[in-house]
């Protein structure tokens, strides 16, 4: 069976992807783009190569993180333009244990000037997002992105297990609460 060649943008895409798993499993510091090109299945010349040094990987893996929020939550707002959609669209994402986890790796890396500006200008992005598919106020919003966070950090620390299930009792108050304010939260 003959191989298919994957084209450069294919390639960079796999690569992001395994990024994240990488960064996700051992942080910024702690991984090397040898780590992320053995889990891709390439040579770690070929990664620096195409995005030049780690910290353009890393970026590539929160960016990729980030399109994967947008896109979740474009789907959710074409079937149905509210925040209870969104926050079931990303409560499936939190299920994929690695993406909570690159989210606050790429907190965590943000006092590094070009890390912090892409992690600053991709949540402006989201919450920007957020306000326009569904037409929610500020305030609203930012409660709604503040309980995000609670929920990627209790997803990150593994408070919650597979499907959303809380391991503690104090998580569960946390998951079953509603967002003070946001009334369609659901």
């Amino acid at each position: 069976m003959a191989r298919t060649r994957l084209t450069a943008s294919e390639r960079t895409e796999q690569l992001a992807a395994a990024a994240v798993r990488a960064f996700a499993a051992t942080g910024y510091v702690g991984t090397s783009t040898d780590d992320v090109a053995r889990l891709a299945g390439v040579s770690q010349p070929y990664v620096i190569r195409l995005f030049g040094s780690k910290q353009r990987l890393f970026i590539a893996a929160i960016e990729h993180a980030t399109d994967r929020i947008e896109q979740e939550f474009r789907e959710a707002a074409a079937q149905q333009a509210d925040l209870s959609a969104l926050g079931n669209a990303y409560d499936r994402l939190l299920a994929r244990h690695d993406l909570p986890v690159l989210l606050l790796h790429g907190f965590a890396a943000s006092n590094d000037p070009a890390i912090g500006a892409v992690v600053r200008e991709r949540f402006g992005r989201i919450y920007r997002m957020v306000r326009e598919l569904t037409g929610t106020d500020p305030d609203a919003a930012t409660t709604f992105l503040g309980h995000g966070m609670l929920l990627t950090v209790l997803a990150a620390m593994q408070a919650v297990g597979p499907g959303g299930v809380p391991r503690e009792p104090w998580a569960a108050e946390i998951v079953k609460a509603e967002p003070a304010g946001v009334d369609d939260r659901g």
